[in-house]
């Protein structure tokens, strides 16, 4: 996800944007940077997120690979960094499993379906 920021901002860098444009897609191509080393991974994942998603609105070009990006951008920032990442050495890596699942015996249905 970081390395596709970084070089969509920078493609369209290289077209000569207007200077509000060429801001954004400056701070596009950091947030690449941070989303590449995993740092403020939830944090920088909602702001490309909200900025992929107006780039959908406005930008004539390119919309299906900037609501990629924000869809990408979302599901990172709800996921949180991976476990190799700056933020899992800095604030610990946090791993989710699912409780198993208890059954009960009471139930003679289910005995009789486990014959």
């Amino acid at each position: 996800m970081g390395f596709t920021l970084v070089s969509h901002a920078g493609s369209a860098l290289l077209g000569s944007p207007t200077t509000e444009i060429a801001i954004v897609l400056v701070l596009l191509a950091g947030a690449g940077l941070l989303l590449t080393l995993g740092l403020f991974t939830p944090i920088v994942g909602t702001l490309v997120a909200l900025v992929e998603l107006g780039r959908v609105a406005t930008v004539p070009t390119d919309k299906l690979a900037c609501l990629l990006l924000a869809t990408i951008a979302a599901s990172l920032a709800m996921l949180g960094p991976g476990q190799w990442s700056v933020d899992a050495r800095l604030f610990g890596w946090k791993r989710i499993e699912p409780s198993p699942r208890k059954r009960e015996a009471s139930d003679p249905q289910e005995s009789s379906r486990s014959l």
